[in-house]
């Protein structure tokens, strides 16, 4: 008999003989004279598990596939038979060559945390190690999955390379200093922070003997030493591929990254993590209008790659998790994303506001929209997917490329950024054209108190054949969340880093 997986053997023509292995859905048993029992097998390769018909004449239907419980693991051989309905089964009949043989036993069953009822999130939260067992958190493994091989895909398709940027920099891309710090340095007994004069002999010993043992800092009144830390200098997780991958832009043309990335932002909201991964794409002598073509484009197959490789997934998440995904997807796939510049979205705004429309945060020029500004231009001023254009540049980062003052009619000096807003989440891509003019670089790296000395490489890209290049950063966990329609992004990961948790 031919081993098949239970998402082939769904297809395999009648009267095929096969073997299938997975885990037991449940069972159920008939009042067939003799037994009967029906098993719903799956092996996670699609939604839908596979019925065993496993009747009682099975040397050991008594001794233990009527004692088979939620998950025990089992290897299964029969013939494919079709379905009153019109659908495929196994038979498992012994005179054709049947056989149930049970792999796995699930210990005590009635407390295997993963019970055939609904759960709640928070429950599955409790349990992550086993979540991925039920039907919600199997499909979202598998459209996970989906993503990240059609992400591959397009930009192979498009001649861009993939590069492998650093997890541990000493650079903070944002600007924003909410960085993990990397260090073997033993910080746990700092000196009191005095005066050389009012320093104890004791407390000078101690200092001294400290800054003698490996992995000790140079405690100086309080502050560390980091030339004595491992990398010789103060480093942490990186928040963004994006400078380094630029540093292979200005090579290779046409290059990606797609890593995990780290915030330590002590948030508890259902959209944010301290451990979440990036697709950030890099094009060189682009403008912003064409990264904004990318990312359209991007979104785009994005879409289409899970509603035609997993439609029983997306009919899943249609039908529990969000009434009307599918028509939502359908749309933003179907219908061009209008530009905007982010000065007249502030006009349109205010204008609402003034017609009576509630925000609970206010609407200014220079502000930051929130996610209830993005929801209400793109679900219901345009009904459609808008892409903000030309940010104010008190807003943004400093690598973003200065417009010429006036640019959109702004009132103040703005930047050549992008945000791309779709129904149902707002904010799905942050991008940006790249200053590529040292002068200006330099001067907004200033501006924003960064130490320009720690920039000396990214510097270099614009002293050495320096070109107009452009890219974006699409958070994957956010995109699996407009994907699926889940509303936490704790539960589109495996294993959710957040503040005071980092089980499993």
């Amino acid at each position: 008999m031919a081993w098949l997986r239970v998402v082939d053997a769904l297809k395999a023509e009648v009267g095929t003989k096969v073997t299938v292995k997975g885990w037991i859905r449940t069972r159920r048993d008939s009042k067939a004279e003799g037994g009967l029992s029906f098993l719903n097998v799956h092996d996670g390769t699609c939604f839908d598990p596979i019925q065993v018909v496993c009747p009682g004449s099975l040397s050991n239907y008594a001794s233990e596939i009527s004692k088979l419980t939620t998950h025990c693991s089992v290897e299964c051989d029969g013939t494919i038979v079709a379905t009153p309905k019109g659908g495929k089964e196994i038979s498992a009949d012994p005179a054709n060559g049947g056989a149930v043989r049970v792999i796995g036993w699930v210990d005590d069953p009635d407390h295997y945390p993963i019970q055939p009822k609904q759960h709640t999130m928070e429950f599955l939260r409790e349990n992550a190690h086993l979540r991925v067992r039920t039907n919600t958190f199997g499909a979202v493994a598998r459209i996970r999955h989906t993503l990240s091989m059609a992400m591959h895909r397009f930009y192979h398709e498009r001649g861009f390379f993939y590069v492998h940027t650093p997890i541990i920099t000493a650079s903070d891309c944002e600007g924003a200093g909410q960085m993990f710090r990397v260090s073997t340095l033993d910080l746990m007994r700092p000196l009191p922070r005095v005066a050389p004069e009012q320093e104890s002999a004791e407390a000078k010993k101690l200092r001294e003997e400290f800054s003698k043992k490996p992995n000790m800092p140079a405690w100086t009144y309080g502050q560390v030493d980091h030339c004595k830390d491992f990398f010789g200098k103060e480093a942490h997780l990186t928040v963004s591929g994006q400078l380094n991958v630029e540093t292979y832009c200005t090579a290779l043309s046409r290059v990606y990254t797609f890593g995990p990335t780290f915030r330590a932002e002590n948030s508890n909201t259902s959209r944010h993590l301290a451990e979440f991964w990036m697709i950030e794409p890099e094009i060189a002598f682009a403008d912003l209008q064409a990264d904004s073509e990318l990312a359209e484009d991007f979104i785009k197959y994005l879409i289409n790659a899970c509603l035609t490789e997993r439609a029983d997934d997306m009919k899943f998440f249609d039908e529990r998790i969000e009434k009307g995904l599918l028509t939502r997807l359908g749309h933003v796939l179907n219908t061009p994303f209008r530009r905007l510049p982010y000065t007249e979205a502030i006009k349109i705004l205010e204008k609402a506001i003034a017609g009576g429309k509630k925000f609970e945060y206010p609407v200014k020029w220079g502000i930051d929209l929130q996610s209830e500004h993005e929801r209400f231009l793109t679900e219901e001023h345009f009904k459609q997917p808008v892409i903000l254009m030309n940010y104010p540049k008190q807003i943004k980062a400093f690598y973003m490329r200065l417009n010429p003052p006036g640019t959109d009619g702004a009132p103040g000096d703005t930047v050549a950024a992008m945000d791309v807003l779709v129904p149902g989440v707002g904010e799905i891509i942050g991008g940006s054209q790249r200053e590529e003019r040292l002068d200006v670089l330099d001067a907004r790296i200033t501006e924003m108190g960064l130490p320009i000395k720690e920039y000396w490489w990214y510097r270099d890209l614009r002293r050495y054949g320096t070109v107009p290049h452009a890219g974006f950063g699409l958070g994957f966990e956010r995109a699996m969340m407009f994907i699926t329609g889940m509303g936490n992004v704790r539960d589109v990961i495996p294993f959710p880093r957040t503040p005071g948790s980092a089980e499993f």
